[in-house]
């Protein structure tokens, strides 16, 4: 059972690659951007010329309406809805403020619905946030690292994807970058002082810093060919190898010192942390008093009505009022997800069958997969002119359900029931795709209401929204005794989203056009972020074995004092105060 789950697992990062390579390619149409942005050569093709789109606050109020409709500087084929001509044609320009508003509340929702749907659902029903010694084992850096940043990478995947909103990428990688590197590690010192383990310390550092290079250097060149984008994800793939061969090596020397009795500095979990551990581990499981003394058979309905309740009420009655209030608005996310993403969970001994359940996910999964892949695009589309494809979906998941519900029963889960992780899987990224894309178009609409850069956008709201979860994830697990695995995770995750990130937007670019990708970078600004980012790991591999790995308060209020000063500085930069002298 354990080895063809570890199968399943290889296989759907496999999947993840698959899909994220449908989803992005075809979309979009290239052309020239004014800021930074990824161009495709014309090949001796007559193009209209594009005019800002962020020029269209300076027009007159009735021609700005036209000028977004008309202008392809303005245009989006990826999403639900068109956000600037929502905002130019469909608001009158005396509730701007207004519009403005409701846009940034969606754009806060998205980000939960993102975070609640990369964490709480473990893409697909992995369950591998719950397993401490992921955070060094070849699944913590693939499978907990695409969990933890997959909405960094289907941001960065959608925005390569489009010229228009290619600095969303590059300045939410960069700015998330800075942000984890600096406020999260500096917040992680701040709440509870730790020794850092020195190997694993030195190993993510180089590999990042080696990360941050290579990105420095393709800017300066200006392109990414197929072989440098190649070159990013083999990089990651001989980073995950390194962290196997090095977590191997660890416990090949752990089996010595128990041996030997040599004493050995642990590289996962320190004394206490592993005291923590199995003292949790061996304490006494209260939910047994909530359990009925009498069992009875439920019904159908009842198993339904059941698996899809998504509040705890003995939970409800212990927590704060804080978490009550955000529970509300996370209620409606985590209902929707029980309701289209089916969960196998190895380590219940139904493995999360809840048949009644199971069978209306054949019949709603699919469809969510069709009306969400490329923004509903082939959902849509017509075979013979006369059905379309949902209605399709609809009519084989309807038969599907019908065999599986009368060929199984409640208390046993069906022999394929593993099958369902695969669809789990597939119908949690598509969320978190789906959501990305409008996160991105958002963003954008309000750069061109601000006239602020894709970049200074990226940097700040884009890298917060994503990053505002393992923030917090990473904040818990200090307070709760573990800052090392905290600490840890703030460079392990941020190698995968650069690398991959980068790697994998270009190389589904390049694949698409067969030419190389262009990189125009939009001035000083990209520079900045490029080499706030080569500082804070710089200052981080100095100062930290200057501590003799001993990480203090004061390191910690360091780092938030450069992630400040950063902000200043590239705030500066983006509104022209900072700038270089022309010749």
């Amino acid at each position: 059972m354990a080895g063809r789950w570890l199968d399943l697992r290889w296989a759907l990062s496999v999947l993840c690659v698959l899909l994220m390579a449908e989803t992005v390619s075809g979309a979009r149409d290239s052309s020239t951007g004014a800021h930074i942005s990824l161009q495709f050569p014309a090949s001796g093709v007559n193009q209209t010329p594009v005019v800002d789109c962020r020029k269209v606050c300076g027009l007159n109020v009735s021609d700005r309406c036209d000028f977004i409709r008309t202008n392809p500087d303005c245009h989006s084929d990826g999403g639900y809805l068109d956000y600037l001509e929502g905002i130019f044609c469909h608001f009158p320009p005396n509730l701007l403020p207004l519009a403005v508003t409701l846009y940034v509340s969606w754009l806060l929702y998205l980000f939960l619905i993102l975070g609640v749907t990369a964490a709480k659902e473990g893409l697909g029903g992995l369950q591998l946030r719950s397993w401490p010694a992921l955070t060094y084992s070849p699944h913590g850096v693939t499978f907990l690292a695409f969990g933890n940043g997959a909405p960094d990478i289907f941001s960065a995947l959608v925005a390569f994807s489009d010229p228009h909103t290619a600095g969303l990428a590059l300045g939410a990688l960069f700015g998330a970058g800075v942000l984890v590197t600096t406020v999260v590690a500096g917040g992680i010192t701040i709440l509870h002082p730790f020794m850092a383990a020195s190997r694993p310390f030195f190993r993510d550092i180089v590999f990042y810093m080696v990360a941050v290079f290579l990105t420095f250097i393709m800017l300066f060149r200006g392109r990414v060919t197929m072989a440098w984008a190649l070159g990013y994800l083999g990089l990651y793939v001989f980073y995950v190898v390194t962290v196997i061969l090095c977590t191997w090596i660890y416990r090949w020397q752990r089996r010595g010192s128990l041996v030997y009795s040599m004493p050995v500095t642990p590289e996962i979990l320190s004394d206490s942390e592993e005291d923590r551990v199995s003292s949790n581990s061996d304490s006494y499981d209260y939910g047994d008093e909530y359990r009925p003394l009498f069992f009875y058979q439920e019904t159908t309905a009842q198993i339904l009505a059941r698996a899809l309740n998504p509040l705890d009420y003995m939970k409800w009655r212990r927590k704060s009022a804080y978490w009550k209030a955000l529970k509300v608005f996370k209620l409606p996310v985590e209902f929707l997800l029980l309701l289209t993403v089916p969960v196998v969970d190895p380590d219940k001994d139904d493995r999360n069958w809840k048949r009644p359940l199971n069978c209306l996910h054949l019949v709603i999964s699919p469809l969510v997969v069709v009306l969400t892949l490329q923004s509903g695009t082939y959902g849509v589309y017509e075979i013979g002119g006369l059905v379309p494809v949902w209605v399709v979906v609809v009519i084989a998941g309807t038969a599907l359900a019908s065999v599986t519900f009368f060929a199984t029963s409640d208390s046993q889960p069906p022999r394929l029931h593993w099958l369902f992780a695969f669809l789990g899987f597939l119908t949690s990224a598509l969320w978190i795709n789906a959501a990305a894309t409008e996160v991105v178009n958002i963003l954008r609409s309000l750069g061109v209401v601000f006239r602020l850069s894709n970049t200074v956008l990226g940097l700040t709201l884009l890298a917060w929204g994503n990053s505002i979860g393992d923030a917090f994830s990473d904040f818990t697990l200090a307070r709760q005794g573990y800052p090392r695995m905290a600490f840890s995770a703030c460079f392990g995750g941020i190698i995968f989203n650069i690398l991959v990130g980068v790697g994998l937007g270009c190389l589904l670019q390049i694949s698409r056009s067969h030419t190389e990708v262009k990189l125009e970078p939009d001035g000083l600004l990209v520079w900045v972020l490029a080499g706030a980012l080569g500082l804070s790991l710089v200052f981080s591999l100095v100062s930290v074995p200057l501590q003799c790995f001993q990480l203090s308060r004061v390191y910690g209020i360091c780092l938030l004092l450069f992630y400040l000063n950063f902000l200043v500085v590239a705030l500066l930069t983006e509104f022209g105060v900072i700038r270089l002298k022309s010749t």
